[in-house]
């Protein structure tokens, strides 16, 4: 096991020990990762949603080979601890889930999630027993990894149509008992749902920022109790959001006013190797 990557996972793990929350950005790409890296988030984090927009896709249309070479792609751009958004962790059964762990682990990553998500919409939240299973195997082959891999468990229930808070509670604290490291809940609707479950949990929450009337002031998050905020798709949809508008600008009016507002090229090398 190469140190780096031990010591990469030392510093992941502690970021989660306070004294308060930290902002986990999410990358999409190198370029963008040594740009965050230059700016000095303490973490990285990869998205599934970016992941697929750089292919030209839509979320979820990623195979697992793509989403583990996107994810070393952001590990060796930075210095950084990188963490990696696995979706249901491309399988069903536990023991394929467990796998992606293995892989992830054997990509440079320190850290990975698994979602209880099925992808099936007539049925789009995997059973309890099921969903349980699935992060305890995850756990017990992030358990594997010598350096540490930090196992994020999250309930898609506010996503996926099932908005219950104590459904997504027990959720919650069964992937806890089952050896998660940190619990996440995508979606929250106010910061009364996110205290209720943080108090309900012991180990550390991940609150998605990224929804627009349900992304929260960090210092109003930490106060609730969460312990990582991570950015979703939400930097690369502003990075696209600049795209969109400058080319709008350009085929409306033909003007270049969007120059103004752009970091200059020897600006943007400043945060490239050579």
């Amino acid at each position: 096991m190469p140190t780096a990557q031990a010591e990469k996972a030392l510093r992941f793990r502690k970021l989660h020990e306070g004294p308060g929350a930290f902002l986990i950005a999410n990358a999409w790409d190198a370029g963008s990762a040594r740009i965050l890296a230059g700016l000095g988030f303490p973490a990285l984090a990869t998205s599934s949603g970016a992941c697929a927009g750089t292919l030209g896709r839509r979320d979820g249309a990623v195979t697992r080979d793509e989403a583990l070479a996107h994810a070393r792609a952001i590990v060796m751009a930075t210095d950084l601890p990188v963490s990696a958004d696995l979706e249901k962790c491309f399988a069903d059964a536990p023991e394929a889930a467990a796998e992606t762990i293995r892989l992830a682990g054997d990509a440079g990553l320190v850290g990975g999630s698994i979602e209880d998500a099925s992808g099936n919409k007539d049925h789009p939240i995997f059973d309890f027993e099921l969903a349980v299973e699935r992060v305890a195997a995850a756990a017990e082959q992030a358990r594997k990894h010598a350096f540490g891999f930090t196992l994020t468990a999250r309930t898609e229930n506010y996503l996926r149509g099932n908005p219950n808070l104590d459904d997504t509670i027990r959720r919650l604290q069964a992937f806890e008992k089952a050896g998660a490291d940190v619990l996440m809940a995508p979606g929250l609707p106010d910061l009364a749902a996110v205290r209720s479950v943080c108090a309900a949990l012991k180990k550390p929450v991940n609150f998605m920022a990224g929804i627009k009337g349900k992304s929260f002031a960090v210092r109003e998050l930490e106060a609730a109790g969460v312990r990582r905020v991570s950015l979703a798709t939400s930097l690369y949809r502003a990075a696209m959001s600049g795209l969109v508008d400058a080319a709008r600008e350009l085929q409306g009016q033909g003007s270049f006013g969007y120059l103004e507002r752009a970091l200059t090229t020897p600006e943007l090398n400043g945060y490239m190797q050579s």
